[in-house]
């Protein structure tokens, strides 16, 4: 008697839609490892920048779930789009989207940046795990636009975050539970921006296979009109929620003196670490319209600000493109205070004209006009 073939617990699909002459998205299934990458830049470069992303992800990525480990690999993948435009690769200023997820049983580490997006199916409901950095995100959460607006937004495809724009971006990192039957999903906009989240939770609940899945998601959404690339990658998941071992606890008196010394060794050396931490780090920010650089990490922690000025710049915010002014409103982090500066040289770079080099004088004995000139 043969054996009953294993059911497929994976399954993706790009498609180039029903308007666009060429697909730029790109996407990876290598369990554990998945990703979806929408390219930006118009024909050799958007396909180049989702292709080249995700190569160098798959290189680089952790085989377990491990969002730090993630988050630095999807910076690698952000070096190599801007080193292949440097190289002649597509072309400068190209870039993508790339949502990525590493998936082991119940567990799930995710890497963002850009508007491509993650959801989770749980129990039929739909929710959104990543949160998009494009406009009409940052004015949905402040509140002047709603979600049903920002369908139709004439800045609906402005992102605010992109690999291949800037050597110190950092993907939003994170690592979420899930429990066997749920979904995971994964798509660039051209699913989202053609259909309502309801209407794919439905597909999504309905077809449990994930090659129907992934099918009919992107043929409804090109019946939808099509307007872009569609790309899916739907994850079954098998294993339950992750546990941490429960530790013996002694009894009596003793164990509250334990327990109150080790409480306490463990705040003070977590509170030096932080401070130490912030201390290395930096940011740039824009406050009063000009770019500021701080030593430190934006919020509080335990009530008290680890931040301190470093450096007041004369770079008008709104000098600088759209894309860097919306990061800067938020913050944007970078490794340490020399890093910071390194960037600081670059916008500087954005915003005045090289020097022109002086003319060259008129050699000894050379014939003149009368206005001077040779």
């Amino acid at each position: 008697m043969s054996a009953r073939p294993r059911k497929n617990t994976h399954a993706g699909l790009t498609d180039v839609g029903r308007i666009r002459s060429h697909n730029e998205d790109a996407i990876l299934l290598e369990p554990p490892l998945y990703a979806v990458a929408d390219g930006l830049g118009g024909h050799e470069a958007g396909e180049v920048a989702s292709n080249t992303a995700i190569d160098a992800l798959a290189g680089a990525a952790p085989r377990r779930p491990d969002a730090k480990a993630l988050g630095r690999a999807v910076r690698a993948a952000n070096r190599a789009v801007i080193q292949a435009a440097h190289d002649g690769l597509g072309r400068e200023g190209m870039g993508t989207t790339l949502t990525a997820a590493v998936v082991e049983g119940g567990r799930i580490a995710v890497a963002h940046v850009g508007d491509s997006r993650a959801y989770l199916l749980h129990d039929g409901a739909l929710e959104r795990i990543t949160d998009d950095h494009s406009v009409v995100a940052d004015m949905i959460r402040q509140g002047t636009l709603t979600e049903e607006q920002s369908r139709t937004h004439p800045n609906r495809s402005v992102i605010t975050r992109a690999l291949g724009t800037d050597s110190n971006m950092y993907p939003d990192t994170f690592e979420v539970d899930a429990e066997p039957g749920d979904r995971l999903l994964l798509c660039s906009d051209g699913l989202t921006g053609m259909l309502p989240d309801d209407e794919i939770a439905e597909i999504l609940d309905t077809y449990r296979d994930p090659d129907v899945a992934v099918r009919m998601l992107v043929d409804r959404a090109n019946e939808a009109g099509g307007h872009d690339n569609v790309s899916v990658v739907v994850v079954d998941i098998e294993g339950g929620r992750g546990t941490l071992p429960t530790p013996h606890v002694p009894r009596g008196w003793v164990s509250v003196l334990v327990w109150t010394f080790a409480f306490l060794a463990v705040l003070g050396v977590a509170g030096w670490g932080t401070y130490r931490y912030a201390h290395e780090r930096a940011y740039l920010v824009d406050e009063e319209g000009v770019v500021v650089l701080y030593r430190g990490v934006p919020g509080e922690f335990a009530g008290y600000s680890l931040r301190w000025i470093e450096a007041e710049t004369t770079i008008p915010v709104s000098a600088l493109d759209i894309i860097t002014a919306q990061r800067l409103e938020a913050g944007v982090p970078v490794e340490n205070v020399d890093a910071a500066y390194d960037l600081i040289e670059q916008y500087r770079a954005r915003i005045e004209p090289p020097a022109e080099e002086p003319s060259p004088e008129p050699e000894p004995g050379a014939e003149t006009d009368d206005a001077g000139a040779p």
